[in-house]
């Protein structure tokens, strides 16, 4: 029983470790290091006077025809997420409707996660995003490559992907460092193909009709967020979303 508990505490104690030293191993890098050189002391400013405290989690929403992404925040103690910054998409590519098949310039539409922190990126820094998912999977089929290496990036030229610029990339990419320092494994990123009201809902499914039974799941997100801040309870089920 001692041995079990004495195991137990290394192995808490390595979690925590590990967590704590996740900043620590990005900072090694040199353009990891400039950006927080040159932005984090402004960010700080406005986290605590946003009242996010030290440690908080983050979650991007990203609109494509708005080509706007929002990052929102919140106290590790808090429930609800606040608004605490808006970036421009410096460009497009493809067109409304989710990412098919691999080749075809579509950025993707649905419910992701940051999955990679890419601090030697050809796109200077680069967050990876979770696509394709099971959803992606079966729209694909199994005869079709999906494609990959979806990323939010630095610079402004794009093929499926969100650029935001170098500037901007540095202040969200040191975002994400800290919530992923304070704990949080799973960074959730929404893109959608618009703000999902139910006026732009009708409007882009004259165009194309083919997307409203897909769009009108990622409205139910859209709306559990809009409704109440806080991290909808999205699953992914027999190759769609459910959300609750």
């Amino acid at each position: 029983m001692k041995f079990t508990f004495l195991m137990l505490l290394l192995c808490l104690s390595f979690m925590v470790n590990a967590q704590n030293n996740f900043k620590e191993t990005q900072i090694k890098f040199e353009r990891v290091e400039k950006a927080y050189n040159e932005k984090w002391e402004d960010l700080a400013k406005f986290v605590h006077t946003g009242g996010f405290g030290n440690d908080f989690s983050m979650l991007i929403n990203a609109y494509k025809t708005e080509g706007k992404l929002e990052v929102w925040l919140k106290a590790k103690s808090a429930k609800l997420y606040s608004l605490f910054r808006t970036y421009d998409f410096c460009a497009h590519s493809g067109t409304l409707g989710p990412k098919v098949i691999e080749g075809d310039g579509q950025t993707p539409e649905g419910f992701y996660y940051i999955n990679v922190f890419n601090p030697m990126s050809s796109y200077h820094l680069s967050l990876g995003l979770n696509y394709p998912n099971t959803v992606d999977y079966a729209r694909t089929g199994k005869d079709r490559k999906t494609g990959s290496d979806i990323y939010i990036h630095g610079d402004c030229v794009t093929v499926g992907c969100i650029p935001l610029t170098d500037e901007k990339i540095k202040e969200l990419y040191i975002l994400a460092v800290e919530a992923r320092n304070s704990g949080q494994e799973k960074i959730p990123v929404h893109i959608y193909p618009f703000k999902m009201t139910n006026a732009n809902l009708n409007k882009y499914a004259i165009n194309f009709p083919a997307q409203l039974s897909f769009w009108k799941t990622l409205q139910l997100g859209y709306f559990a967020f809009e409704k109440s801040k806080t991290m909808p309870n999205i699953e992914e089920v027999d190759g769609k979303y459910s959300v609750r």
